[in-house]
């Protein structure tokens, strides 16, 4: 689907850019737009891919643009077939502190990007989300509820446009996300920290968060939500699964909860089980689109509950340190740190 095609992504020299690149530019693709705030990682990404795919990189372009500002996010939109929409503030601490900066990009920025793909034509939007945005309780995760709601609410209102949301789990090693942290700490001689080891999270890969876009982009329907079902692990086990491999000598240090953050995350509420689809390895959360008129259920009532219940990291697969290690040494970022 993607033959002599253009694809945009914002957001672009992030890690899921990055996997994305990695997976698509040798392929039928016509080209690849980056589009994000900062030149440096700009710079960066093209001398990189000029060196390690010659032959291919020339279909890569760069667009300095920030999806807060609608005229810099229509600037881009020409020609464009396909986007995922990957930018976005996503550390939940900071989030915490500047809220509304989370605001400005997640749900203003989202609202800018799917407003001028409308415009321009382009055939499908899927947005990333994350399993924050269910049953938020920081600020990065209720930026990214909202954002969803835009998407959906948008995709009410057209139909030559598909947009949908993939909402998944921790990734791992990807950028500011807390493995690449400890492998530091662990190569500087330091403790590594850990904030409550009974924590659990969802894990997956960056290639396997590109497959779920790549799922949406292929089964899913307009407004809908996809989640992947995901093993988990406590933080402890990660940890201890990391130490392992690096240095079992390391001390792990617990330091507490950070701002904002929760026991155990949701990739599925009970909420939206009631109307949700299994598709195997996937879920598939349709649209609710009736309207306003809710007179009429007074009267002819509601159909009967799905039998699906919460997904959380607390009652999906949870991976033992073996496990874990076994999944951390398929990333070639694992590999590249310990030489293998």
């Amino acid at each position: 689907m993607f033959k002599n095609k253009t694809l945009l992504i914002t957001g672009g020299t992030g890690s899921f850019g990055n996997a994305v690149l990695n997976r698509f530019l040798k392929t039928d693709i016509g080209e690849i737009r980056i589009f994000s705030r900062d030149e440096k990682k700009q710079d960066d990404m093209r001398h990189e891919f000029q060196a390690k795919m010659p032959e291919a990189a020339d279909k890569i372009k760069f667009y300095i643009g920030d999806v807060r500002e609608m005229s810099s996010v229509k600037s881009v939109m020409h020609g464009v077939d396909y986007i995922f929409h990957a930018a976005a503030l996503k550390q939940v601490p900071s989030c915490e502190f500047f809220p509304m900066e989370a605001v400005r990009t997640n749900v203003i920025g989202t609202d800018n990007v799917l407003t001028a793909a409308i415009e321009f034509g382009v055939k499908s939007v899927i947005c990333l989300s994350t399993d924050k945005a269910a049953y938020p309780v920081n600020a990065m995760g209720i930026t990214k509820a909202l954002e969803e709601r835009v998407a959906v609410a948008k995709s009410r209102t057209i139909d030559t446009t598909k947009i949908c949301c993939t909402r998944y789990g921790n990734v791992m090693c990807s950028r500011g996300s807390v493995i690449p942290l400890w492998i530091e700490q662990i190569k500087k001689g330091l403790p590594i920290t850990i904030t409550e080891p009974s924590m659990t999270r969802f894990i997956m890969s960056l290639d396997e968060a590109v497959s779920l876009v790549l799922f949406a982009f292929e089964n899913g329907e307009n407004g809908d939500i996809l989640v992947q079902k995901a093993p988990a692990c406590t933080i402890e086990t990660l940890a201890k699964a990391v130490t392992e491999l690096f240095n079992p000598e390391t001390e792990i240090k617990i330091i507490g909860i950070r701002h904002g953050e929760k026991l155990y995350e949701t990739l599925l509420t009970n909420e939206e089980c009631s109307n949700a689809v299994d598709m195997g390895d996937f879920y598939r959360v349709p649209a609710d689109n009736r309207g306003l008129n809710y007179d009429k259920y007074f009267k002819d009532g509601d159909k009967a509950r799905n039998p699906l219940t919460e997904f959380n990291s607390n009652n999906t697969e949870l991976l033992d340190v073996q496990e874990v290690k076994a999944k951390l040494l398929s990333l070639s970022y694992i590999k590249d740190q310990l030489n293998i």
